[in-house]
């Protein structure tokens, strides 16, 4: 699995555009001006940094202790709510795109109700 393949998935979804508010190192996927996901390179590794409400956050770093992690370059009251993970690792395929769909619902559900009404629609 690459970057470029998550990147692509994320974009699949309503609303989905890309931005690049940090400089061209990283890749940020926003719904509605909101991040959902970033992609990043970190001592050579390509990480994604994803959204998530607090007990779903826990689940995965339980799931998955060591490799993922609370969001690495978030502040420390902001942590608990984005995790943080090697793309190539042993979490399957599956389980990354369940992540990625838990963190766009997350931001969305955190928009105006018309707003998630409008996103949510097939």
């Amino acid at each position: 699995m690459t970057p470029e393949e998550l990147i692509d998935f994320c974009l699949k979804k309503k609303g989905a555009c890309i931005d690049h508010p940090f400089g061209p190192d990283s890749t940020i996927l926003k719904v509605e001006k909101k991040i959902f996901a970033q992609f990043f390179k970190l001592n050579g590794e390509d990480k994604i940094t994803l959204n998530c409400d607090m007990m779903t956050g826990q689940f995965y770093r339980q799931l998955y202790p060591g490799t993922v992690v609370r969001g690495y370059h978030c502040p420390p009251i902001q942590q608990p709510y984005f995790n943080t993970f090697p793309i190539n690792c042993e979490i399957p395929e599956e389980m990354i795109y369940e992540m990625i769909d838990h963190s766009y619902q997350t931001v969305v559900g955190k928009l105006p109700k018309y707003v998630q009404k409008r996103l949510l629609e097939e």
